[in-house]
């Protein structure tokens, strides 16, 4: 098992992560919110697990971006996240586009952002390929 630390401070604007170059305030509208913030760290898992994915299944790739909708459910008062949907906007020559498809199915299984999730918040993948 393996233990990390990280540490926000106070800032003037709200809390913030420090970084070497210069601090994330972690406070919507003045940078982003934290159910921003984890909205983004599944997409970005989601992402390099799924680029490992296509190196592993030796599938040529060039990946674009990450597009990523969420919904909250407004009938809890802390309105928690119901759903994310993660669009990836890859490149992948027509022939390997099946096979790219099928492994999206492998990422909620190798991604630990979306593992640590509530079971309750429904992740979807989606890709585009361009």
């Amino acid at each position: 098992m393996s233990v990390d630390k990280i540490e926000l401070i106070q800032g003037e604007k709200g809390m913030e992560l420090p970084v070497a170059t210069g601090n994330w305030v972690m406070l919507r509208n003045e940078g982003y919110s934290p159910v921003q913030s984890m909205v983004g760290a599944i997409g970005a898992c989601g992402a390099y697990v799924y680029q490992s994915i296509l190196e592993s299944s030796r599938i040529e790739y060039v990946f674009e971006k990450v597009e990523i909708e969420y919904e909250r459910d407004t009938e809890i008062q802390s309105e928690p996240l119901k759903e994310v949907k993660i669009n990836f906007f890859v490149k992948v020559d027509e022939k390997s586009q099946g096979r790219a498809e099928r492994g999206l199915k492998l990422i909620s299984k190798h991604c630990p952002v979306m593992q640590s999730l509530d079971p309750r918040i429904k992740v979807v993948e989606e890709v585009n390929f361009i």
